[in-house]
C-alpha cells in the first residue's frame, strides 16, 4: 500500500506546474516522506532518522522525485534506501561507490555488501551503480547530467587521504557531474573553529571554512547553510574522535549512556551550485 501511494504523491508532484518549477514545497515534502516511510527501509536505519532529518535534508538540497541524484560513497545504503524508491519512477539514481577494482579489502567488503543489498529487492531495480575514484569525474555520472550531487559524512576521510589538493580534485569532479545550475549538498561533522589546533584531521570533524573555500576554489558558488542537522550537545571533543558518539559508539559500554544522550554528531549542511554561464 505505501508503494502505491508513493507512486500518486510522485505523479501529483510531476503534473503539478508548481512542483516542476521547484515552488510546491508542500508536494515536495510530501513525497520525500512517503518515501522516507516505505517499507523496504531496515528499522535500524528508521532509528536514525531524528538525528539525519531525511525528509528536510532532501528538501533543502532540492531533490525532487524526478532529479538525477548522484550520492557519493553510499556506504551500506542508508540514503539509498530513501534515493531508490523516491526515483525510480520518474528520476535516475547513481549510486558511486568504491571502484569494482579497488585494491583494498575494506572497499572490496564494502561494495560487494552493497552490491548484495541492491540485489536483495527489486526496489533498487533502477539504481545505476556507478564508481567514486577521486580524480576520474566520468567514473561518477556522465559530464553535465545530474540535477543533485549528494555527499553525507565523507570530507573527513577524502581529506585525510589527501589533504587541499585531493579535495579539490573531489569537488572539481562533483562540478563536472552537475548540470549547469545544479546542486552539491554536502553534510559533514562540523569542527568547531576553536578546535583546528591540534591534531584535529584525526578527529572526523571537519572545518566548515575550509569546506566552503575548496568548494569555491573548484567553481562552486556558496548559497546556503542550514542548521538542520546540527547538535548543540555535541562538544566534538570526544576520546575517540566522533566515533565515540552513536551509531559507532566507539568506547563501547564506557560511558555509553553519556554518549547516547548526546546523540549522533553536530553536522553541518551545505548547498552549493553550479553557475549557469551565458
Amino acid at each position: 500500500m505505501k508503494t502505491i501511494k508513493l507512486a500518486v504523491a510522485l505523479s501529483a508532484l510531476l503534473l503539478s506546474p508548481l512542483a516542476v518549477a521547484g515552488s510546491n514545497d508542500k508536494q515536495q515534502a510530501e513525497a520525500l516522506q512517503l518515501a522516507v516511510d516505505h517499507q523496504s527501509r531496515s528499522p535500524a536505519n528508521v532509528a536514525r532518522d531524528k538525528y539525519r532529518n531525511p525528509v528536510a535534508t532532501l528538501q533543502f538540497f532540492e531533490v525532487t522525485p524526478a532529479s538525477t541524484v548522484v550520492e557519493i560513497s553510499p556506504g551500506a545504503g542508508w540514503y539509498t534506501e530513501i534515493l531508490a524508491p523516491l526515483l525510480a519512477a520518474h528520476g535516475t539514481y547513481y549510486a558511486a561507490h568504491f571502484p569494482a577494482d579497488s585494491s583494498s579489502d575494506y572497499a572490496k567488503r564494502n561494495r560487494a555488501a552493497f552490491v548484495e543489498k541492491l540485489a536483495a529487492n527489486p526496489v533498487y531495480n533502477r539504481v545505476q551503480l556507478t564508481e567514486f575514484a577521486p580524480g576520474n569525474s566520468g567514473a561518477i555520472a556522465p559530464a553535465g547530467s545530474a540535477d543533485v550531487v549528494l555527499t553525507f559524512r565523507n570530507l573527513h576521510n577524502w581529506y585525510g587521504n589527501g589533504g587541499d589538493a585531493g579535495m579539490l580534485a573531489i569537488f572539481k569532479d562533483f562540478y563536472t557531474a552537475l548540470k549547469p545550475g545544479g546542486v552539491l549538498g554536502v553534510v559533514e561533522h562540523r569542527l568547531p573553529a576553536d578546535k583546528m589546533s591540534g591534531d584535529w584531521q584525526k578527529s572526523g570533524y571537519f572545518p566548515q571554512a575550509l569546506a566552503v573555500k575548496l568548494a569555491e576554489q573548484a567553481g562552486f558558488v556558496f548559497e546556503a547553510q542550514s542548521e538542520i542537522n546540527a547538535n548543540p550537545k555535541d562538544s566534538a571533543d570526544h576520546p575517540g574522535g566522533v566515533w565515540t558518539l552513536p551509531p559507532v559508539l566507539r568506547l563501547k559500554e564506557q560511558d555509553k549512556d553519556k554518549y547516547l544522550a548526546i546523540g549522533e554528531s553536530d553536522r553541518m549542511t551545505l548547498k552549493f551550485r553550479k553557475p549557469v554561464t551565458k
